[in-house]
């Protein structure tokens, strides 16, 4: 499922974006650097959750993924496929669904990224998940969990509790 996209050199500073490796992020500079003699114009792109910096050229920033975070309306999507009964992944073994699922994480669509969070929370509520797999949960919920904060203007705790209702998942009391 596509469908979010962007305009190739439309980003300016403070626009949140999303960059599918790595997750959401805030442009905070535009520069010229020299490579191999030639001049090109990149996008610093400082990443929410690790604080990394991310060089993307202006010239190709659609095709390389980045993109605006996204729409109210595209949100109401995502929550839609989380709600669905369908299943994206029926492959077996677990390794041949991981490999399906990580593909899916690496498009950066918000869509697909939903998809994957639904069928592992569906599947670790009926059996146990393999390491990989609970890796690939928790970075699919991580992934959604902050976009759909900033497309929804809200914290991210309110989304994981929304995402939690719609698993049934009980909520963790912190421990004093």
């Amino acid at each position: 499922m596509r469908g979010v996209c962007t305009i190739e050199g439309m980003f300016n500073l403070g626009d949140n974006v999303v960059c599918p490796a790595h997750g959401v992020g805030e442009i905070v500079g535009i520069e010229q650097i020299n490579i191999s003699g030639q001049e090109q114009e990149f996008y610093i792109n400082s990443i929410q959750e690790s604080g990394m910096r991310v060089f993307v050229p202006t010239h190709g920033s659609d095709s390389l993924g980045l993109r605006n975070v996204i729409s109210e309306t595209e949100a109401r999507k995502v929550f839609r496929i989380l709600r669905s009964k369908e299943v994206a992944v029926n492959d077996r073994p677990w390794s041949k669904r991981c490999k399906r699922y990580s593909q899916m994480l690496k498009t950066g669509s918000p869509f697909d990224v939903a998809q994957v969070l639904r069928d592992l929370l569906r599947l670790k509520g009926g059996k146990e998940l393999s390491f990989a797999e609970r890796r690939l949960l928790n970075t699919a919920r991580t992934l959604l969990v902050k976009e759909l904060a900033l497309a929804r203007s809200t914290t991210e705790t309110r989304i994981a509790q929304q995402i939690d209702r719609i698993f049934r998942i009980k909520p963790t009391r912190a421990t004093a």
